[in-house]
């Protein structure tokens, strides 16, 4: 038995009934783990996939916000079948600039400018709403014959010599040849295995919500560097749009507290008039924000996706995309090792899937850090370095090209199939 826990009991013991099978057992019905399930159930029918969850029934249809989907995971998304229902509530991003500015300046010169086509006629991203995100991988799910347990949380787990068990809130226990945690970046699984983490807090906080205007974005989507933190402003489909705003953590809090009518005061003055009177739609919500990178993916039997293997700051927009990129990268591996008759837990086989992984997700978090670091500060000297470096960058068109890659997804290197539109 692990030492990571000893609350799991040998499917044998007198008194206990004998733990359901499953080959995959996901943990995390968030978009990572729903798509890490799709991905392998779709390219390997053969093998039982089970996904449990922590959350209620339902919760998931509660989620106001949106998520900007990389051109590669949108490739993903159509090979998986799943695009064509999501595309009538999907924003394309035609276009996206730059600026760097106080609150205070009454105009804010626009620095770098962003042609909004990874490939032509292949926006580099496109905006959707997290309901409908997470709608249409349960319905892919549930067709692919994948079930989702709700209030089904991992309380314990425990190594056998061919397999891990898993116990699961409310007494029962599965046992499966491989765990998949996906259950965030405070993952309850990483730390019942033991696997240490780097973190960093940043003291700020991300308030979400979104935003209805008078006038049309026209596909625009803009990221204000103030000194507070970034202040992104994101098209969704009709006059509305989704914002990200960086705040210092008491700030954040203070704002989302606060009345309504003072919140659109303070938004306003961030926002500006240039799409006309502004409103407040549903709720509003702010989320804390540091680097977390695990030092490991993978244990025997265990691998980690998502937040639970990485979290990011949301200043390059790439939080859900790296967990897309871990979904196709681990679908891949399993599914490649059970052709070949392997053992899809089995540690040299993971370790695949986090060589793959693990230098591109630690360089985007260092990244990131570099970046908030930079730009989430009004020091006179970094001002001027960035105004210079911002421009430098949008007169040189291979530089801005690499920019576009970056953020479609697109990185050098090999690339899972799916991300590539090619199936497994």
């Amino acid at each position: 038995m692990s030492q990571a826990d000893t609350t799991a009991l040998p499917s044998d013991a007198p008194g206990h009934a004998a733990p359901e099978r499953v080959d995959i057992v996901v943990a995390g019905a968030g978009y990572v783990g729903l798509a890490t399930a799709v991905a392998i159930a779709d390219a390997a029918p053969g093998l039982k996939v089970l996904v449990v969850d922590a959350a209620p029934a339902g919760v998931w249809q509660k989620d106001e916000r949106a998520s900007a989907i990389a051109a590669a995971a949108v490739r993903m998304l159509t090979q998986l079948g799943l695009w064509a229902d999501l595309l009538p509530q999907a924003q394309p991003i035609n276009e996206m600039i730059v600026t760097d500015s106080r609150t205070s300046d009454v105009v804010r010169p626009v620095f770098l400018t962003f042609g909004g086509e990874a490939q032509p006629g292949e926006p580099f991203a496109h905006m959707v709403p997290n309901v409908a995100l997470n709608g249409a991988l349960r319905a892919r799910a549930a067709a692919l014959g994948v079930e989702i347990r709700a209030s089904s949380g991992v309380t314990g787990i425990a190594e056998n010599p061919a397999s891990i068990t898993v116990n699961l809130a409310g007494g029962a226990s599965v046992e499966a040849r491989l765990l998949i945690a996906c259950d965030g970046v405070k993952s309850a699984i990483r730390a019942m295995a033991g696997i240490p983490v780097v973190h960093k807090d940043y003291g700020q906080s991300g308030i979400v919500c979104t935003v209805a205007h008078e006038r049309p974005h026209g596909g625009r989507a803009e990221e204000h560097f103030l000194p507070s933190g970034p202040f992104a402003i994101l098209p969704l489909t009709g006059n509305r749009s989704s914002l990200v705003w960086t705040e210092p953590t008491r700030e954040a809090e203070r704002l989302v507290a606060g009345d309504t009518m003072m919140f659109e005061l303070e938004l306003e003055q961030r926002f500006g008039h240039k799409l006309g009177t502004i409103r407040v739609e549903g709720g509003k919500r702010a989320f804390p924000l540091g680097l977390t990178l695990a030092r490991a993916f993978v244990k025997p039997r265990i691998a980690l996706a998502g937040d639970a293997a990485h979290g990011i700051h949301p200043i390059a927009g790439q939080g859900l995309n790296l967990g897309f990129k871990d979904a196709a990268a681990l679908a891949e591996v399993v599914v490649d090792a059970a052709r070949l008759g392997l053992d899809i837990g089995a540690l040299d086989v993971l370790e695949t899937y986090q060589r793959w992984r693990r230098f591109d997700t630690v360089q985007m978090g260092v990244t990131t850090d570099v970046l908030n670091r930079l730009f989430s500060n009004d020091n006179p000297l970094l001002r001027a370095a960035r105004s210079f470096g911002l421009s430098l960058v949008d007169r040189a068109p291979p530089l801005k090209d690499f920019f576009i890659g970056q953020a479609a997804g697109m990185t050098r290197g090999p690339s899972p199939r799916l991300l590539q539109g090619e199936p497994i």
